[in-house]
């Protein structure tokens, strides 16, 4: 069977966490802050925390900012549900927006239609890799009339004076937008290094700040640390020296701390993210492209285009291939056969306002037809970092032969 898309473990990996379990020092400590160091030079920003998850960065990040009860943040309709999950946490009110099609990326004019004065934070999605259009976020969020409309209400949104940009950067760890990384395009970046992500701690995640002028990103670190820490003021690491185990408790904080076993998987990935991992599977992508490029009723995945003279680059993060004439039966019974040839593929993803709890909030994919019809034709094919060209060429007889037989 030709898995979808499972994690890269090479003997560097393995030893590098038996190394880290014959140190004794297997909670938060000196890998994880040698991580988010390396993290932070890599991304071009000046602070990193490394946290379990990305969605308890973004969560952590809201409540930040101080989002809360009777307050509007706006997601894509087309995300994963941690997106929009989080906002529901914060007690606040996810307004979903429909997105270009090419991209899967929400689309920058509905999000101005969206802004009202309830409007804390706009949360794009880097969806596949492909780093949303930040620079046209940006251009939103910094016009006067938009300006004007925001109402903040706590000291972080009074210091910003704007809605903030809060990425959901998942999937696009290494993307860049003219050759800058994301990570130092939106106001903070929320990254995933899941199991199946293009870099993987096993489970985990990080906050990259880039906060302007009008903000120490240190001091912001430093907070985020207590606050991701149950509030407690000095992690295990500081109360380790000498004499100091004397701490305090700040604030009713969360428990979301990264460990050294999972940061020593990242700084053996991230040594090779740009030579190896990365480039495995832009040749992955490539091979799929060149092999379906012909094929009638397909559309290609984006990997990099250039729009206002400003060009975006993915992380090849996932194929998410469109069957433009296929119906949703007839994807997924593409799914099935392949599954049954011993192909593994998926779908990107079920649109949150589609699921039952939020359809039992009153959200309808009536208000979002274009994430709709994507999702609808939507099938992502195998990406991974150790695919064999066997595995590849596998990948696209199967696909083929199944598509031709359920399409004709």
């Amino acid at each position: 069977m030709i898995p979808f898309a499972p994690p890269y473990i090479d003997e560097e990996m393995i030893q590098a966490v038996a190394d880290t379990l014959r140190s004794g020092w297997i909670t938060t400590g000196p890998k994880t802050k040698l991580f988010e160091k390396e993290l932070a030079a890599y991304c071009g920003v000046k602070e990193v925390i490394a946290l379990n998850s990305a969605t308890a960065g973004l969560e952590i990040m809201l409540r930040w900012f101080g989002v809360k009860e009777g307050d509007e943040v706006i997601v894509p309709a087309y995300t994963y549900s941690a997106t929009a999950n989080v906002v529901v946490h914060c007690g606040a009110k996810p307004i979903f927006v429909d997105i270009d099609p090419f991209t899967f990326n929400m689309d920058p004019k509905a999000v101005q239609k969206a802004i009202s004065p309830r409007t804390k934070v706009i949360m794009p999605v880097d969806f596949g890799g492909l780093p949303a259009n930040y620079p046209a976020f940006y251009e939103i969020v910094n016009q006067e009339t938009i300006k004007k409309l925001f109402i903040p209400q706590s000291e972080n949104q009074r210091t910003l004076g704007r809605i903030m940009l809060l990425a959901d950067a998942a999937h696009s760890f290494g993307a860049s937008i003219n050759e800058k990384k994301t990570g130092s395009w939106a106001d903070c970046s929320v990254f995933s290094f899941h199991a199946v992500k293009n870099l993987t701690t096993a489970e985990g995640g990080a906050v990259a700040l880039h906060f302007d002028e009008n903000f120490n990103n240190r001091h912001i670190y430093e907070q985020l640390c207590i606050s991701t820490l149950h509030g407690q003021n000095k992690d295990a690491l500081a109360k380790m020296k000498k004499g100091n185990w004397k701490y305090d408790i700040v604030e009713a904080g969360y428990k979301s701390n990264m460990t050294d076993i999972n940061a020593s998987l990242g700084l053996v990935q991230l040594k090779k993210y740009d030579s190896f991992l990365m480039p495995q599977r832009k040749a992955v992508c490539d091979y799929y492209s060149n092999r379906l490029k012909e094929v009638d009723g397909l559309r290609l995945p984006l990997f990099q285009y250039t729009e206002a003279e400003n060009h975006f680059q993915s992380s090849y993060h996932l194929f998410p291939l469109i069957l433009e004439k296929a119906s949703m039966e007839q994807r997924d019974a593409i799914i099935q056969k392949m599954a049954e040839k011993e192909v593994a593929s998926n779908v990107h993803f079920l649109p949150v306002p589609a699921t039952s709890f939020y359809r039992n909030l009153g959200y309808s994919m009536d208000d979002y037809p274009l994430a709709q019809k994507n999702f609808e034709q939507e099938i992502s094919l195998p990406v991974f970092s150790m695919m064999t060209p066997d595995q590849m060429k596998m990948v696209m007889d199967v696909f083929l032969e199944v598509y031709f037989e359920v399409m004709h």
